[in-house]
């Protein structure tokens, strides 16, 4: 593989549909209405992409959805065609994807024979019900949202639409852009709450000796309020790998940053504390700017008679959701979507598992 300098995978794709994919759909099914586009799954559906992601399931790559009676006439067909006279190579880059010896992981190889290419051949409906668990063309149910991690509806509404032949596409992904505003004010509740549960343990640990136990909440509170201000931007938290990545492209980053870096960097636990005192303050004032409730002091204090300084996040959580006028929301459990109770990547990524899981916390 040669490549002059690294392509952007959403350019690529861009790229590979209209010159290389489109002019061979158009041959084998003249006319045919479709869509085209590069969502899902992949660094580079979410813009994070950079030359290490050609190691694997990176490259010219896409998703074409057809009407669903056309899969079966021509769905076959168009794969098969596309196998035999798509280029070997498109901008430097093989369309060959080959096994990498892990699973269904394939890479980019160059190969003499037919292209085993990454050209989804699919319908809409198919597609999004295996990426979320349910088809966004029809009514989305309070359980859908909270039971879809915020990565899968992070890869659904990233990407790009190439082409929207079908018209269904840019109306399915609008729908999902955000969640309605009664069930982000519960998730923002949520979230703060997940802060108030453990945001005076970061002393208590310290002052039994435990400074490992006090530096391990308090990264998890730095993560908590990392993904707390994506929600504030309404931006879905990605997964583990990406969340510092997207944290970093939020307003709140160029002043947070070198505040919740020193938070890690602390060795002891007063100083891990102060600087979380600061970062608490700042997250709460975003809360402040965005009116969503009556203003909240944002000044940290001691937790109750021990000498830990503390938000009282819990504060922002009851603001929160006496605004919520949606029964069916405000009746809930304040665990919040399935990511703020779920914390293993196989989970957050099997739409089958997170449904079961929250399923099954909704009905308790």
């Amino acid at each position: 593989m040669t490549t002059s300098s690294f392509i952007p995978g959403l350019e690529l794709s861009h790229h590979f549909y209209l010159e290389a994919v489109r002019p061979l759909l158009e041959e084998a099914a003249p006319g045919i209405a479709h869509s085209a586009a590069r969502l899902g799954s992949g660094s580079e559906v979410l813009g994070f992409d950079t030359a290490r992601s050609a190691d694997h399931e990176w490259g010219p790559r896409l998703q074409i959805f057809l009407h669903s009676q056309d899969v079966p006439r021509h769905g076959a067909r168009i794969t098969e065609l596309l196998s035999e006279r798509l280029p070997k190579t498109f901008r430097g880059y093989p369309t060959h994807f080959a096994p990498a010896g892990e699973a269904d992981i394939r890479v980019m190889r160059t190969t003499d024979g037919p292209v085993h290419h990454r050209v989804e051949v699919t319908e809409p409906g198919a597609w999004f019900t295996a990426q979320l668990g349910f088809d966004p063309r029809t009514d989305i149910t309070v359980a859908d949202w909270l039971a879809t991690p915020t990565q899968l509806l992070a890869e659904v509404t990233a990407g790009a639409v190439f082409h929207d032949g079908l018209g269904e596409l840019v109306p399915a992904r609008a729908s999902l852009d955000w969640y309605p505003h009664d069930l982000w004010l519960y998730l923002l509740a949520c979230q703060w709450r997940r802060v108030s549960q453990e945001e005076a343990f970061v002393g208590r640990c310290g002052e039994v000796g435990d400074e490992l136990g006090s530096a391990v909440v308090a990264a998890r509170l730095v993560r908590d309020l990392m993904r707390l201000c994506l929600l504030m931007e309404r931006r879905y938290p990605p997964y583990s790998k990406w969340l510092g990545s997207a944290f970093a492209r939020t307003p709140q980053a160029p002043a947070l940053t070198p505040v919740l870096t020193a938070v890690l960097a602390a060795t002891d636990w007063h100083t891990r504390e102060h600087h979380l005192a600061r970062a608490y303050e700042a997250v709460a004032a975003t809360h402040n700017q965005l009116g969503l409730t009556d203003p909240v002091d944002p000044a940290t204090r001691p937790y109750h008679a021990r000498p830990f300084q503390v938000l009282h996040a819990d504060r922002f959580t009851t603001a929160l959701s006496t605004r919520i006028t949606d029964p069916d929301i405000s009746s809930l459990p304040t665990t919040g979507t399935v990511d703020q109770f779920v914390d293993s990547t196989d989970v957050l990524s099997d739409p089958g598992l997170t449904r079961a899981a929250t399923n099954g916390l909704l009905s308790l």
